[in-house]
């Protein structure tokens, strides 16, 4: 049995987005799993689309994803160059071969008489095929009439009528009518190979036994295995993945959420988490099991029981996946996925000290458990930097007015007004001295407490809030951050104005 060899062949037209993401990481399980060869090959043969941004930037998510390939145009092999426009010999030379065996033949048709005839068929209620006009042009007359500068296609010669069938692995026996195919093109006018030409001799050449792709791609399988057996190729085995869908059940779009991967990423996303998820899209591992490694995945991952049904991409579920994965990190990496987001919010320097490294750990973790991504954390963080007593909401302002509040609030300015580094023993002997002082307990004690500390009703817990806020005092920051005391002084002027 022939070892696998599977490929992910983008074009370089646009970001990498999660359907292609998730063809990509379905070949690599297959290809790891097979222990076999997962090649990366650019088609990039749309000249006017294609860039090298997009071509660096898909390497870039790839990796960010967790995806490497043992050949691809980077890290090189013995089936390269790895990108089709340095492959335009190998067309070549197989178009030749074609020409000269008559299976394929120059066609002069302009586009203008092309669309006629597709608008005519479309009028009569037929699917449009090509009518096979120029293939009875004598082959001197089409090689002097190419000669002499006329601009033409090269197209394959196609039986008119008959079945062509294959097996798809993860669909079944599929079969199409030849009589709706005609003969599609192989080169254009321009000389540069068209897509279901180029990937036929590129797949025979690179060896690639598997051809793992969207379900979009299926009504090009039998125009590329009629090529194959017009140059004597064996094609390789099919599987067509079905698309990935958004919750209403049409194609994923930007209107459902992030599509691309490195929205994902700007997002807090983390990239074992998106790959997990990604891979239960149409697929399932046999236990049941939602959160899982990569070696897990390999070990587990089956090509042939991946779903025909559309995949339904899920926000809340790859949330809740990342969740899991957040809570597994150490406090170090934590901080460290955490401050680009914080960064770029205006809230923590651009550079970094050993205590302000120390304390991002610690305040991350106090709020680990209330994100499922790092761009949540902004909002949250806001929370310690921002002290405003005139922008209190309404519950905060009602506590301030209970019976117990500025009792409770001048006891605690006291106490505090004495004490040098308030940390939560501290805290919690004020709070016994303050229920004491006033006879306030419970929500009467605390609740005034927490609008003195925080100007809000609800929020972070106070023995988390208070050592995070005396800390972070005495740091830098683009905006200082309040120190209790000081807090609870403006509180208390607030409330005697």
């Amino acid at each position: 049995m022939k070892r696998a060899r599977v490929r992910f062949a983008p074009s370089p037209t646009g970001y990498l987005h999660v359907g292609n993401a998730r063809t990509a990481l379905f070949n690599w399980l297959f290809a790891r799993r097979q222990d076999g060869t997962f090649i990366l090959r650019i088609e990039d043969t749309d000249v006017e689309r294609s860039t090298t941004e997009y071509d660096r930037k898909l390497m870039e998510d790839l990796r960010w994803l967790g995806l490497d390939w043992d050949e691809g145009p980077d890290v090189g092999g013995e089936f390269g160059p790895y990108r089709q426009s340095q492959r335009l010999d190998f067309y070549r030379a197989h178009a030749e071969k074609l020409l000269k065996e008559d299976k394929a033949y120059p066609c002069f048709c302009s586009p203008e008489e092309l669309e006629q005839e597709r608008q005519k068929a479309l009028d009569a209620g037929q699917t449009p095929v090509y009518s096979g006009k120029c293939c009875g042009i004598p082959t001197e007359e089409s090689t002097q009439r190419v000669a002499a500068g006329e601009e033409a296609v090269i197209r394959l010669r196609t039986p008119d009528e008959g079945i062509i069938s294959f097996h798809d692995l993860v669909r079944g026996p599929l079969q199409f009518d030849l009589s709706l195919i005609g003969d599609p093109i192989l080169v254009r006018s321009n000389g540069l190979p068209a897509y279901n030409y180029a990937v036929v001799v590129d797949d025979f050449l690179m060896a690639i036994t598997h051809v793992i792709r969207g379900e979009d791609h299926i009504q090009n399988t039998p125009r590329q295995i009629l090529t194959c057996r017009a140059l004597g190729f064996d094609p390789p085995v099919f599987a067509h993945l079905s698309m990935v869908m958004g919750k209403d059940n049409t194609r994923l779009s930007k209107r459902h959420g992030a599509t691309a991967v490195d929205q994902f990423d700007k997002e807090g996303i983390l990239p074992s988490a998106l790959f997990n998820y990604l891979a239960l899209l149409g697929w399932a591992p046999p236990d049941g099991r939602e959160v899982l490694t990569k070696d897990e995945l390999i070990g587990l991952f089956r090509l042939e029981k991946v779903s025909r049904s559309s995949a339904i991409f899920d926000y809340d579920k790859l949330a809740w996946i990342n969740r899991q994965y957040i809570k597994t990190l150490p406090s170090r990496t934590k901080a460290e996925y955490a401050f680009p987001h914080l960064k770029d919010a205006g809230l923590l320097p651009e550079k970094m000290s050993p205590g302000h490294w120390v304390w991002l750990e610690q305040v991350v973790e106090a709020f680990a458990d209330k994100i499922d991504r790092f761009s949540q954390l902004p909002a949250l963080f806001s929370s310690l930097f921002e002290f405003s007593l005139s922008t209190m909401d309404d519950d905060a302002k009602e506590i301030l007015k209970e019976r117990c509040s500025l009792e409770v609030i001048r006891s605690f300015s006291d106490k505090i007004a004495r004490v040098e580094n308030l940390d939560n023993e501290m805290f919690g002997l004020m709070a016994k001295e303050i229920k004491e002082d006033t006879g306030c307990k419970g929500k009467d004690l605390y609740h005034p407490l927490r609008v003195a500390l925080t100007a809000k009703a609800s929020g972070l817990e106070l023995d988390k809030f208070i050592p995070i806020v005396e800390e972070g005092a005495k740091l830098v920051f683009p905006t200082p951050i309040k120190s209790c005391a000081q807090r609870v002084s403006e509180t208390l002027a607030y409330i005697d104005r």
